[in-house]
């Protein structure tokens, strides 16, 4: 009978290590033969990885004979339409999709004021992109582009195939380095960032945030239709889920009096409810351990009450909490 395997695809790039690391402390460790190893091994064996460009990932998830899992950022998932199940949101990798035009345009802060410039002098406005179909959306669905061209779509230019009848309007389709391509092959840009320190250093500035995205964890619809892969993939979901879970809280141990326990109980906001017990050994007479999941957000504000009526206070980052309820 042969192995039964996940097939999992994620990102080569910007991503990987960012994947590297949040795996790792899910307990699933990647191991690489060199650096330009696409195929690494994963500490569990019933699962098979694969890199690939997060660009391509989407449309390798569809279709009997492919991908059952992979890893990519959504924004490329609504570029190219894929139809594929979001299994869950990895909180990692976040970039926001914006407008650039350069930083002499003093006069120009948004679309609309671009657009208007060019229909004035009479130019042909050029953008340059990796997201065409995004990039399309954003610019038809502009009211003043409405108002100037109408129901046209701008011409778009990709080395295959060229498409769209407004050539007052280009789209240049980027292979990367989309920042560098102002002011000669093209004038604006519509490309994704995460501090904007290299558009900034391009001399461009960010005149409108289109839209966000972080990584996801997308699934083939065929797989989940098989029980084993079902299966499977909800075992990876819940260790990958106590990563996030683990990330926003603190495990905090602490002793106390019991004439102040209810003082602290009464404040003290828990995952669930605290553990509580007497210490052990004859001179802990009066004293109580309480043992407590809390939100990182709230330690702050504990700090004063903790300090007047705890003892002993220890805190702990978790690495993982398997909210294994969640998983049906």
């Amino acid at each position: 009978m042969s192995k039964k395997l996940l097939k999992l695809t994620i990102p080569k790039g910007s991503l990987q290590e960012d994947v590297g690391d949040f795996f790792k402390r899910a307990g699933l460790k990647l191991s690489f033969s060199s650096s330009r190893d696409y195929r690494p091994t994963l500490s569990d064996p019933e699962i098979y990885v694969k890199l690939l460009r997060p660009q391509e990932i989407p449309n390798y998830l569809m279709g009997e004979d492919e991908f059952d899992l992979g890893i990519s950022g959504i924004d490329w998932v609504k570029e190219t339409n894929a139809d594929v199940e979001v299994v869950l949101d990895l909180e990692i990798g976040g970039v926001r999709i914006v407008y650039c035009v350069p930083d002499t345009w003093d006069e120009i802060n948004s679309l609309d004021d671009t657009l208007i410039k060019f229909s004035k002098e009479n130019k042909v406005l050029r953008f340059s992109t990796e997201y065409l179909t995004l990039s399309l959306k954003y610019i038809k669905e502009n009211e003043t582009y409405k108002k100037l061209y109408g129901d046209k779509t701008p011409l778009v230019i990709t080395p295959w195939k060229t498409w769209g009848d407004n050539d007052k309007i280009k789209i240049f389709l980027s292979f990367g380095a989309t920042e560098a391509k102002p002011p000669e092959e093209v004038d604006v840009i519509i490309d994704n960032t995460q501090t904007g320190s290299t558009i900034r250093a391009n001399n461009l500035k960010i005149v409108d945030v289109i839209d966000t995205s972080n990584a996801v964890l997308i699934a083939n619809k065929n797989s989940l239709n098989d029980e084993w892969k079902r299966e499977k993939i909800k075992d990876l979901k819940v260790l990958l889920m106590g990563v996030i879970e683990a990330s926003k809280k603190l495990h905090i141990f602490m002793n106390v009096r019991e004439e102040n326990l209810k003082k602290i109980l009464d404040q003290l906001p828990a995952l669930k409810r605290p553990t509580i017990s007497k210490l052990a050994g004859d001179d802990s007479n009066g004293w109580c351990a309480i043992n407590t999941i809390i939100k990182k957000e709230d330690f702050l504000s504990l700090i004063p009450l903790l300090r007047k009526f705890a003892q002993g206070l220890v805190v702990h980052e978790p690495r993982q909490i398997l909210p294994l309820e969640k998983i049906k």
